[in-house]
């Protein structure tokens, strides 16, 4: 009776030591999720705005995008302005969705894009931070 439990209680002393070594390690270093490789290009979340038709809700307008900023100065402004430039495309946008979008035709993209670049550019208040559209999406809210 008395080897089992003394064979017993080596073993989980034997385990113990290689299990504490394997928690430091995955406290140590989490794994990151990455967009892209790049490290110019900076996310920005997707903006939803509402479609109206006949004074009612009739979809929602959804915009993916990013920016590309090659300079590591201006990457460092950009990343800082995040909140201020996001608030002013969601602005933008809402305005371009109550006047020009539709929910029976596809939003033009390209002035999607003209627009949130002009944004940038202003709200930067210099030139050097592209946008680039990654998703442009309609969803219809059924009647």
């Amino acid at each position: 009776m008395k080897l089992p439990l003394t064979a017993m209680l080596f073993a989980a002393l034997a385990v113990s030591p290689v299990r504490a070594a394997d928690s430091g390690d995955k406290a140590q270093k989490a794994p990151e999720h990455k967009t892209t490789q790049s490290k110019s290009y900076i996310m920005v979340d997707p903006i939803y705005t509402t479609i109206v038709a006949d004074n009612r809700a009739s979809g929602m307008l959804m915009v993916g995008a990013g920016i590309d900023v090659p300079d590591e100065k201006m990457r460092e402004i950009v990343t800082r302005s995040l909140p201020v430039l996001r608030d002013a495309y969601i602005r933008n946008l809402m305005a371009f969705t109550a006047n020009v979008v539709r929910t029976d035709t596809q939003p033009d993209v390209g002035a999607i894009a003209d627009r949130l670049q002009a944004v940038t550019d202003r709200a930067l208040k210099k030139k050097g931070a592209r946008i680039l559209l990654a998703q442009v999406a309609i969803r219809v809210t059924a009647k």
